[in-house]
Protein backbone atom coordinates (compact mmCIF):
# COMPACT_ATOMS: atom_id res chain seq x y z
CA UNK A 1 0.00 0.00 0.00
CA UNK A 2 1.11 3.27 -0.80
CA UNK A 3 1.92 6.17 1.72
CA UNK A 4 -1.65 7.88 2.57
CA UNK A 5 -0.67 11.49 2.25
CA UNK A 6 -1.38 13.44 -0.66
CA UNK A 7 -1.46 13.03 -3.72
CA UNK A 8 -4.14 10.41 -2.88
CA UNK A 9 -4.91 7.75 -5.92
CA UNK A 10 -7.74 5.81 -5.60
CA UNK A 11 -6.18 2.86 -3.61
CA UNK A 12 -5.21 5.62 -0.71
CA UNK A 13 -8.32 7.63 -0.49
CA UNK A 14 -10.38 4.54 0.14
CA UNK A 15 -8.01 3.11 2.87
CA UNK A 16 -7.69 6.96 4.17
CA UNK A 17 -11.79 6.91 4.58
CA UNK A 18 -11.30 3.26 6.33
CA UNK A 19 -9.02 4.04 8.59
CA UNK A 20 -11.12 7.25 9.19
CA UNK A 21 -14.29 4.82 9.84
CA UNK A 22 -12.38 3.02 12.11
CA UNK A 23 -11.25 5.49 14.28
CA UNK A 24 -14.43 7.24 15.08
CA UNK A 25 -15.74 3.39 15.54
CA UNK A 26 -13.05 3.41 18.41
CA UNK A 27 -15.31 6.32 20.19
CA UNK A 28 -11.88 7.16 21.48
CA UNK A 29 -11.92 10.82 21.13
CA UNK A 30 -7.87 11.04 21.88
CA UNK A 31 -7.37 8.39 18.95
CA UNK A 32 -9.07 10.22 16.89
CA UNK A 33 -7.93 13.49 17.79
CA UNK A 34 -4.54 12.56 16.16
CA UNK A 35 -5.22 12.25 12.84
CA UNK A 36 -5.78 16.03 12.59
CA UNK A 37 -3.49 18.59 12.21
CA UNK A 38 -2.67 20.60 16.22
CA UNK A 39 -4.85 23.63 14.43
CA UNK A 40 -7.67 21.69 12.21
CA UNK A 41 -10.50 23.67 11.91
CA UNK A 42 -14.08 21.90 12.00
CA UNK A 43 -18.04 22.76 11.25
CA UNK A 44 -19.91 19.71 12.55
CA UNK A 45 -23.47 20.95 12.67
CA UNK A 46 -23.59 23.99 14.35
CA UNK A 47 -20.41 24.05 16.19
CA UNK A 48 -17.32 24.76 15.14
CA UNK A 49 -13.86 23.34 17.39
CA UNK A 50 -10.71 24.57 16.33
CA UNK A 51 -7.55 22.37 17.40
CA UNK A 52 -7.39 19.13 18.99
CA UNK A 53 -8.13 20.23 22.66
CA UNK A 54 -11.65 21.33 21.23
CA UNK A 55 -11.99 17.91 19.07
CA UNK A 56 -11.24 15.75 21.77
CA UNK A 57 -13.63 17.61 24.39
CA UNK A 58 -16.35 17.50 21.40
CA UNK A 59 -15.82 13.97 20.35
CA UNK A 60 -16.00 13.35 24.30
CA UNK A 61 -19.27 15.02 24.24
CA UNK A 62 -20.90 13.34 21.83
CA UNK A 63 -20.14 9.80 22.83
CA UNK A 64 -21.67 10.36 25.88
CA UNK A 65 -24.34 11.32 24.50
CA UNK A 66 -24.52 8.47 21.15
CA UNK A 67 -24.27 5.21 23.20
CA UNK A 68 -24.16 2.08 20.89
CA UNK A 69 -22.53 4.18 17.90
CA UNK A 70 -22.11 2.60 14.51
CA UNK A 71 -20.24 4.10 11.49
CA UNK A 72 -20.20 3.14 7.92
CA UNK A 73 -17.80 5.73 5.64
CA UNK A 74 -17.98 5.50 2.07
CA UNK A 75 -15.98 7.64 -0.21
CA UNK A 76 -17.53 9.77 -2.59
CA UNK A 77 -15.05 11.44 -4.47
CA UNK A 78 -10.86 12.83 -4.23
CA UNK A 79 -8.34 15.03 -5.41
CA UNK A 80 -4.59 15.69 -5.35
CA UNK A 81 -5.06 16.50 -1.15
CA UNK A 82 -9.20 16.40 -0.63
CA UNK A 83 -11.43 14.05 -0.25
CA UNK A 84 -15.60 13.71 0.38
CA UNK A 85 -16.98 11.24 1.50
CA UNK A 86 -21.07 10.05 2.72
CA UNK A 87 -21.65 8.15 5.91
CA UNK A 88 -24.64 7.05 7.89
CA UNK A 89 -24.42 6.08 11.25
CA UNK A 90 -26.64 4.75 14.36
CA UNK A 91 -26.54 5.58 17.63
CA UNK A 92 -29.40 5.14 20.39
CA UNK A 93 -29.66 8.30 23.08
CA UNK A 94 -30.21 7.56 26.91
CA UNK A 95 -34.22 7.60 27.01
CA UNK A 96 -34.18 4.67 24.58
CA UNK A 97 -34.56 6.18 20.93
CA UNK A 98 -32.67 4.92 18.36
CA UNK A 99 -31.55 7.45 15.56
CA UNK A 100 -30.14 7.17 11.81
CA UNK A 101 -27.58 10.09 11.12
CA UNK A 102 -26.77 10.68 7.73
CA UNK A 103 -23.83 12.81 6.27
CA UNK A 104 -21.11 14.19 3.82
CA UNK A 105 -17.74 15.31 5.00
CA UNK A 106 -15.73 17.16 3.18
CA UNK A 107 -11.53 16.96 4.28
CA UNK A 108 -8.29 19.30 3.33
CA UNK A 109 -5.11 17.48 4.15
CA UNK A 110 -1.47 18.85 4.91
CA UNK A 111 1.39 17.17 3.02
CA UNK A 112 2.08 14.80 5.80
CA UNK A 113 -1.94 13.55 5.79
CA UNK A 114 -3.27 14.96 8.54
CA UNK A 115 -6.60 16.51 7.93
CA UNK A 116 -6.69 20.14 8.29
CA UNK A 117 -10.06 21.03 7.51
CA UNK A 118 -13.37 19.20 8.42
CA UNK A 119 -16.57 20.31 7.10
CA UNK A 120 -19.66 17.92 8.05
CA UNK A 121 -23.19 18.30 7.09
CA UNK A 122 -25.28 15.94 9.06
CA UNK A 123 -29.24 14.76 8.99
CA UNK A 124 -30.55 12.53 12.22
CA UNK A 125 -33.46 10.46 11.23
CA UNK A 126 -35.42 8.82 14.22
CA UNK A 127 -35.93 4.88 13.59
CA UNK A 128 -37.27 1.68 15.64
CA UNK A 129 -35.10 -0.92 16.85
CA UNK A 130 -36.13 -3.37 13.91
CA UNK A 131 -34.81 -0.53 11.66
CA UNK A 132 -31.14 -0.76 12.10
CA UNK A 133 -28.79 -2.36 10.10
CA UNK A 134 -25.84 -2.26 11.93
CA UNK A 135 -25.18 -4.94 14.19
CA UNK A 136 -21.82 -5.89 14.40
CA UNK A 137 -20.21 -5.69 17.91
CA UNK A 138 -18.98 -2.28 18.88
CA UNK A 139 -15.73 -1.15 17.44
CA UNK A 140 -14.34 -1.49 14.23
CA UNK A 141 -17.07 -2.59 11.26
CA UNK A 142 -16.26 -6.44 10.42
CA UNK A 143 -14.57 -6.48 6.52
CA UNK A 144 -17.79 -8.94 5.24
CA UNK A 145 -20.33 -6.07 6.64
CA UNK A 146 -22.53 -4.24 3.72
CA UNK A 147 -21.21 -0.94 2.98
CA UNK A 148 -23.37 1.66 2.23
CA UNK A 149 -24.15 1.22 -1.18
CA UNK A 150 -25.29 -2.69 -0.62
CA UNK A 151 -27.41 -1.41 2.25
CA UNK A 152 -28.99 0.93 -0.44
CA UNK A 153 -28.16 3.63 2.32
Amino acid sequence: MASLVPPFTLETAIAKVRMAEDGWNSRDPYRVSQVYTEDCRWRNRAEFPQGRTEIIAFLTRKWAKELEYRLIKELWSFTDNRIAVRFAYEWLDDSGHWYRSYGNENWEFDPNGLMQRRFASINDMPISASERKFHWPLGRRPDDHPSLSDLYL
